[in-house]
């Protein structure tokens, strides 16, 4: 078999994961920054040290998929042979793991936005941004980031008489 030959970088980050009960990637704990990260996942996932598998955590999220949601990277059995490691934990067998229901915290903005879009008129930017003292970019990355690519959610939007564009999302 032939002996794959990993970065110091890669190796902390394997090592990492397969330290794990679970063999997950993520939280990364090597000092890397910007999309250092990502790079050296990138050349992990093409050799096929790490998998990627459904997130269950939201603050373990590797990228959004349109059909399987939110994505995070997991050890493979390789990764733990790569390293001298016996056998991969029985926890990192399975290939998808039941997704767990997202957990909202309770009295943030974030809970705050979503119950003013979910109100019967909607919400227009300046009134969010007024509501939760936000600057309106914010309000539209937090549209955008946390409730359509983070949570799944779909705000719609649409524009009204006298208000502007209002957006919305649908009744839980």
């Amino acid at each position: 078999m032939t002996q794959i030959q990993l970065s110091d970088t890669q190796a902390v980050i394997l090592s990492a994961a397969c330290a794990r009960e679970d063999g997950m990637v993520f939280p990364v704990t090597a000092g890397l920054k910007g999309g250092a990260v990502g790079n050296v996942c990138k050349s992990l996932l093409k050799r096929g040290l790490i998998e990627e598998i459904a997130a269950t955590d939201l603050n373990t999220v590797w990228r959004h998929d349109e059909e399987r949601g939110p994505i995070t990277l997991r050890a493979t059995p390789l990764a733990y042979s790569t390293l001298g490691i016996g056998d991969a934990p029985k926890a990192a067998a399975p290939t998808e793991p039941a997704p767990e229901p997202i957990r909202r915290r309770i009295g943030t903005k974030q809970e705050a936005l979503i119950a003013m879009l979910r109100a019967e008129g909607g919400a227009t930017i300046e009134e969010i941004a007024a509501a939760l003292d936000w600057r309106p970019h914010t309000v539209r990355g937090a549209l955008a980031g946390a409730l359509n690519k983070k949570l799944g959610l779909e705000v719609t939007s649409e524009k009204v008489e006298n208000r502007g564009r209002v957006y919305k999302l649908p009744a839980a």
